[in-house]
């Protein structure tokens, strides 16, 4: 039996597997259009919400560390580095290969990389996965974890667990599942709105206006007629075009019913919705209503500790179970670098600074670094820690309670 089914061995043709159904096919909404994890990045608010998301994390360095007795400190030189932090395979910079696999887990609920390793097993490059097209089986016999891929042309293999990086969103423990999926209603509303917005202006979804007729038109008259006055008059470029009637015919207007124009609140409502569900403050997809000088500031630091950092915890930790050798996980590890997103305005970080510097936890050039600035030269005093009160260097204050 080949692999491929293998993976129906559960399934039948009348009663296929969900994930089998939905390659063919999106699941419909009670609004009436069909939802999937493609037909949905079509709408602008999935489509924000997640490019905020994505590319911030694709963004960010990756560092490698190395623990010490006390602390830790950078590690350039370890296997990794350059695989996370530059090129995770020969086609791909860092950036491209983190936004790629963070849209999959914002879309999918999966990402997947196959790992290309070396003798020893350490990790020589990434390749991601259409995670559509990836499944994920527990051997019967072994109880092991198996992955299945589909490639374009239409062949499914199967990918050993110690050969794949799999990082999985909400779901079961093992996969996750798909956001798109679990709220295809608001996203449903959502599409379904803007395609009520288009056609309103693009063949008048509420008429504007009757035309009377005194008579009765045959088929032949009513066809033209119909015909004449799409042609001339369908269409947003077409509007307020004057129109010239003739043989009786009475034109009368119709004001647009206040309840139909409603759906402009609707999709502004749906554009939060969207926001709700991946934890987008809205001023950050388009929405600036409610946004202020007082709170635009707190809501992007907000995003940041709410929002990207759940996620850099799951990747970190993927990472470190997935990437890293066994004898190296209790001395490396892997951390993304968020300092700069953490930061105020110029006035929020200077008092900070200040208060640091004056009570010894921050030297000079600790500050110069976090402002991306190179160290003091040498001799002039960049790495001293000062004591509150004389502004003193610490080791002279030590010097001095030795002299007494």
């Amino acid at each position: 039996m080949g692999i491929f089914n293998k993976m129906l061995s559960n399934s039948t043709l009348s009663n296929p597997q969900q994930w089998l159904s939905d390659m063919f096919k999106g699941s419909e909404t009670s609004s009436g259009v069909s939802i999937n994890e493609e037909t949905a990045m079509n709408i602008t608010s999935v489509y924000a919400a997640q490019k905020v998301i994505y590319e911030t994390i694709a963004s960010l360095p990756l560092l490698m560390y190395k623990r010490k007795e006390k602390g830790k400190q950078r590690d350039p030189d370890h296997h990794l580095y350059n695989l996370l932090h530059d090129e995770p395979n020969e086609e791909m910079t860092s950036f491209t290969f983190f936004e790629l696999m963070q849209h999959h887990l914002l879309t999918w609920g999966n990402a997947y990389a196959e790992k290309e390793v070396d003798g020893m097993g350490r990790p020589l490059s990434l390749w991601p996965l259409n995670p559509a097209k990836t499944q994920v089986l527990r051997n019967p016999q072994t109880k092991r974890l198996e992955y299945f891929t589909t490639t374009p042309d239409g062949m499914t293999f199967k990918i050993p667990k110690d050969r794949m990086f799999h990082v999985a969103g909400l779901g079961n423990g093992i996969v996750g599942k798909s956001p798109i999926r679990m709220h295809r209603e608001a996203i449903g509303l959502a599409k379904a709105t803007e395609e009520f917005g288009a056609r309103f202006f693009g063949e008048g979804a509420t008429p504007s206006g009757i035309i009377e007729y005194p008579g009765a038109l045959d088929d032949e008259a009513y066809e033209r007629f119909v015909k004449d006055t799409r042609d001339a008059h369908s269409g947003l470029s077409k509007a307020h075009k004057l129109m010239i009637l003739e043989q009786g015919l009475k034109y009368h207007q119709v004001g647009i019913p206040p309840e139909d124009a409603q759906f402009l609140e609707t999709r502004k409502f749906q554009l939060n919705e969207i926001a709700r569900i991946y934890r987008v403050p809205p001023h950050l997809i388009g929405d600036l209503e409610k946004a202020t000088f007082s709170n635009i500031e707190h809501q992007s630091i907000e995003f940041v500790t709410h929002t990207i950092r759940p996620w850099l915890v799951r990747w970190e930790q993927a990472i470190k179970m997935q990437l890293f050798l066994p004898s190296e996980k209790k001395t490396h590890f892997a951390e993304f670098l968020i300092d700069g997103l953490l930061r105020g305005d110029i006035k929020s970080r200077y008092e900070a600074y200040a208060i640091a510097r004056q009570n010894g936890w921050y030297s000079a050039n600790d500050i110069r670094g976090l402002e991306n600035d190179n160290p003091l030269p040498e001799g002039q005093g960049g790495d001293e820690y000062l004591v509150n009160g004389n502004m003193i260097p610490i080791s002279a204050a030590l010097k001095g309670g030795d002299n007494q």
